[in-house]
């Protein structure tokens, strides 16, 4: 049986990136711009400064996403690309560049998902505080109004942030992320709270430009897999899953919940409380949005069971167990219990905005990218996000991470989780095997996983 006739067919990609041209046409400096020039952050110094120059290749890509037959690509906005100073001026050329890549991929009959904000927050604006700043809300609400009026005319599907989580959590409290700080527990979940007003602001500003606009955001998911299948485990496995951690910023609930539902979780008040007075009705009038789906990233999850005594443990995985090159283990069944517990638990049509695998591949002598690996990881987790679908929970569409080989953030050009290979000298492109075989599952649309 495959997936419903409407389907959504994707890839994704980050522009910091993918992009390059990193000081041209009057783009202003992002914090990876400057957070990658730190001693010894990166792997072997690199940096996002060519990428894959898909600036300047754009067409060159949407080609290849046409030859691979995907329906739809989710790219993200670069913030300081279109406005330098994070507010104010608009610079053109960098607002036009998003214009003429959505042109381009609608007149290949490829649907453009358009994400505000991955990661790459205009460095003026961390001069002034970046998301521990009250004023974040304010300033992301301008630059979505400048996106979205923009393209209000051709893209309907929005998602406002990527990974809040990974920007706080990797960001501001473990330093693993630009602007790689490490703030106090207070100060991050003040920075939560600045990330769910800026979607709730940048939410208001899309649906006044585009008020029939589907509008999300892609959080990165902690799934928690059952180590049996009975219902005492399931059960362990679901409120792990919706458990808000000691360190909250990494919890589904406490963005999610906020979003959905106004408030923040009981159990986050609870142990967090003392630390939160700057909440107020006011600001959760505004992080009320709702959602018009649910999207979320997920690369593994995590087996949980239950004992005798109804203590929720975690299972050690056995030995030798698989695992991608950024050392996660390969486990499937996270896309049937991600997307099972958060359609039970939000009522929204699901979305995969992310999953995909890094693998070592390189141009094999007879001049193709033989990686077995990772067509098997992908059929084997549309297999289960189709076993989720099979049994009732309404799943809309799925974005392979990623279309292109990029630069993996302080991993540099040390991972490869692209189905298209980049030499990153020359930035030629070579369609892998996973992306002809990709292009299988979708023209059949996955009716023989």
């Amino acid at each position: 049986m495959p997936f419903k006739k409407d389907f959504v067919w994707g890839s994704a990609t980050a522009s910091y990136q993918v992009e390059g041209a990193a000081f041209e046409d009057g783009k202003g400096l992002n914090i990876w711009d400057t957070t990658s020039r730190k001693p010894n952050y990166t792997f072997e110094y690199n940096n996002g400064d060519t990428a894959c120059d898909s600036y300047h290749r754009y067409k060159e890509d949407v080609a290849i996403m046409k030859e691979i037959g995907l329906k739809a690509y989710r790219y993200s906005v670069s913030w300081a690309r279109v406005m330098p100073d994070g507010v104010g001026k608009v610079n053109q050329k960098g607002l036009d560049y998003y214009d003429r890549l959505t042109d381009e991929l609608l007149s290949n009959g490829i649907e453009p998902y358009v994400t505000l904000f991955h990661w790459d927050l205009p460095y003026e604006l961390y001069k002034k505080g970046g998301w521990l700043s009250p004023d974040m809300g304010k300033w992301f609400g301008e630059y979505a109004h400048v996106v979205s009026e923009k393209l209000k005319d051709r893209v309907t599907n929005f998602f406002t942030i990527n990974e809040p989580q990974c920007i706080i959590g990797a960001g501001y409290v473990n330093g693993d992320h630009a602007p790689a700080l490490k703030v106090s527990p207070r100060e991050g979940l003040l920075g939560i709270h600045n990330t769910l007003l800026a979607h709730g602001n940048a939410h208001a500003a899309i649906k006044a430009n585009v008020p029939s606009s589907r509008v999300g955001y892609a959080p990165a998911t902690a799934v928690r897999i059952p180590a049996r299948n009975a219902p005492e485990s399931i059960e362990a496995a679901r409120k792990e899953t919706m458990r808000v951690y000691d360190d909250a910023w990494w919890s589904n609930t406490a963005w999610s919940d906020t979003i959905m539902y106004g408030k923040y979780p009981d159990e986050m008040l609870e142990k967090f409380g003392h630390i939160m007075p700057f909440v107020n009705d006011s600001d959760m009038k505004t992080i009320h949005t709702g959602l018009d789906f649910f999207a979320f990233n997920t690369y593994h999850g995590e087996i949980v069971d239950v004992n005798d005594k109804g203590e929720i443990y975690y299972v050690k995985r056995p030995d030798g167990y698989a695992r991608t090159t950024m050392g996660w283990p390969v486990d499937e069944s996270c896309l049937y219990w991600g997307a099972k517990f958060f359609y039970e638990r939000y009522k929204k049509p699901i979305i995969i905005s992310e999953n995909g695998m890094a693998t070592t591949d390189w141009v094999c002598r007879d001049g193709k990218v033989h990686d077995s690996m990772r067509t098997d990881y992908i059929e084997r987790h549309l297999a289960y996000l189709k076993k989720a679908a099979d049994e009732g929970v309404d799943v809309d569409g799925y974005f392979l991470w990623s279309l292109l080989d990029n630069f993996e953030w302080k991993l540099g050009y040390s991972q490869r989780f692209g189905i298209v290979h980049v030499d990153f000298e020359t930035k030629k492109r070579t369609i892998k095997d996973s992306a002809y075989a990709y292009r299988n599952i979708i023209l059949t649309n996955g009716e023989n996983l």
